[in-house]
């Protein structure tokens, strides 16, 4: 008898309310998988509201990982994503499970499959100029700032965390891109075991024969 090899990973990609819930549910019982949430609104507790966050009744008793982990307080970077989606991953594979990703943060999708970036280095004046801006004007004007040159980070990156939000504004000062556009660009170390990449649109999924 041959030996069985490893599992895929199945990649889930869609909007909130698209209906992938139910569906990465549905493909979890079947395939006995796992899922592992592809989203930086869930991995904070509280944030239920507008995020879709799927109720213990809707995950049918299927292992979710990364949801409701960390305070709104806290920080979560894309490299702290990706290390943990990682070992994830690798651990329900060695257990015999298939991991299903489910989300729709396309950029945690993205550092999975192409690394991580390579962002260009701190700017001192730049910095020193964005910390004199968040003393005097508040992490909230500066996180509007983010927000019009690069809706997708300022998504991501909570207002309390201002740390991050200047990197983001001082990485657009520096190169004149947006944060974001340097991780659908990563030439990095890619996704370690196979995968399936669907994405989801309709909450109704159509079958044929």
């Amino acid at each position: 008898m041959q030996n069985k090899p490893n599992p895929p990973a199945i990649f889930l990609m869609g909007p909130t309310a698209s209906g992938k819930t139910a569906l990465s549910v549905q493909l979890a019982q079947a395939l006995d998988g796992e899922i592992i949430s592809v989203d930086s609104a869930l991995v904070f507790k509280g944030m239920d509201i507008g995020t879709a966050k799927p109720t213990q009744e809707e995950r049918g008793g299927i292992p979710h990982h990364l949801i409701d982990i960390l305070d709104p307080a806290e920080s979560f970077s894309t490299g702290q994503f990706r290390k943990q989606a990682l070992a994830l991953m690798d651990d329900i594979t060695r257990r015999g499970k298939i991991p299903i990703l489910v989300g729709g943060t396309m950029l945690y999708f993205n550092v999975l499959s192409s690394g991580l970036a390579v962002l260009p280095e701190a700017d001192v004046d730049i910095r020193a100029r964005l910390d004199q801006d968040l003393e005097q004007l508040g992490k909230e004007v500066l996180h509007s700032r983010l927000a019009e040159i690069d809706p997708e980070s300022a998504a991501r990156i909570h207002p309390n965390d201002p740390q991050r939000v200047q990197r983001a504004l001082e990485v657009y000062e520096i190169s004149g891109k947006p944060l974001t556009s340097f991780f659908y660009s990563s030439p990095g170390a890619s996704h370690p075991l196979p995968k399936n990449k669907t994405g989801y649109r309709s909450a109704r999924p159509s079958y044929s024969a």
